[in-house]
């Protein structure tokens, strides 16, 4: 890690080794959770949750960067939403750190510091911003600083890893390049991060479309897109019959088409069968057989995660203590860094 010769060191910019790895992994409250969710990041918190020292952050920060896309009640609505997914899929509150993102202020106030040390050319050359902003007559400075805003929340918690799918790792890139010019022109502050990209599950792509990631923007356009985690079982059921595949009758995936090795991914992720093993068992078959057995694998998993969500949802007093408690704890932590970094610079108390 590059220092400035000339610092000198003193507790204000030490970094503390955790006892476990520690992890940050958000998911934004703009739209309803899938399928795709669950299998390239909730199901893979939940199961590594006791091994790592987890920091679960729903990122409403992030959902503000298209101002006329905003309805407050939503999105306060939404945020609380995807908070109860999170245990509801098996994140435990007691054992890991679960909050909203806009209840720990200093996300906001790092970014800024953050902002003054980015050089503008490496947001531009980000490819998501690219995307996002192609068409838009008018784009926020909050579209092109998302970024900075995402470096904030890993760097403010001296995270180890983060978890994510294939196109968010140019952005944990930009968080270690961001950290290293901070680290470089004022000490050594910030802890580098590594991405890390689930092996199995972490690239679910739409049933109505098998070339295209599956996506809660475009299920909120197009109705079989996409299972969502709080579908009931008919529209479930719609979907996932109703899926595209192709006219013949290869289940081999390295030799079947799109439609067909999608659902091969999703049945292998969620019964943790061989793909061998699934690839034998359908051959010869139609592929009504292979989707008859990848919806009663997706119902055996997203039916509990329903009543369970539901079970919090009815219980708002119980999930505003979580969420509370958990924003205290984020506070805690994300405070000393914050002191790490006025200190470094020469603001702050």
């Amino acid at each position: 890690m590059d220092t400035n010769p000339g610092a000198e060191p003193s507790s204000a910019t030490s970094i503390a080794e955790p006892a476990r790895p520690r992890v940050f992994s958000g998911v934004q409250p703009s739209g309803d959770l899938h399928l795709g969710n669950y299998l390239g990041a909730l199901r893979q918190w939940a199961l590594h949750q006791h091994e790592r020292d987890n920091v679960f952050c729903v990122v409403d920060l992030h959902a503000l960067t298209v101002p006329e896309e905003i309805d407050p009640a939503t999105l306060r609505e939404q945020s609380r939403k995807v908070a109860a997914l999170y245990l509801a899929c098996g994140i435990d509150p007691d054992e890991n750190v679960v909050f909203v993102q806009s209840h720990v202020r200093e996300h906001a106030e790092l970014t800024w510091l953050l902002n003054c040390t980015t050089p503008l050319g490496w947001l531009y050359r980000m490819t998501q911003f690219k995307a996002k902003s192609e068409g838009r007559d008018s784009i926020s400075t909050g579209l092109l600083d998302y970024p900075v805003l995402q470096a904030a929340d890993i760097l403010l918690y001296d995270t180890d890893v983060v978890p994510v799918g294939e196109d968010q790792v140019q952005h944990i890139e930009l968080t270690r390049d961001i950290a290293q010019r901070f680290n470089h022109l004022f000490g050594d502050v910030f802890r580098l991060p590594t991405a890390v990209v689930p092996k199995s599950g972490a690239r679910v792509m739409g049933f109505d479309d098998p070339e295209v990631k599956m996506s809660k923007s475009i299920a909120r356009e197009r109705e079989r897109h996409a299972v969502q985690l709080l579908d009931d079982e008919a529209h479930i059921v719609k979907t996932v019959m109703s899926a595209v595949t192709d006219s013949g009758r290869e289940t081999r995936f390295e030799h079947a088409g799109p439609g067909v090795r999608n659902l091969l991914v999703i049945l292998h992720s969620l019964r943790g069968e061989a793909m061998s093993e699934i690839e034998a068992r359908f051959e010869g078959k139609g592929y009504g057989d292979l989707k008859k057995a990848t919806l009663e694998a997706i119902l055996d998993t997203v039916t509990p995660i329903r009543e369970r969500y539901h079970a919090y949802a009815s219980d708002p007093a119980t999930l505003d203590a979580i969420l509370a408690d958990g924003a205290e704890r984020a506070r805690e932590r994300a405070s000393k860094t914050l002191a790490r970094v006025q200190s470094a610079l020469g603001v702050g108390t």
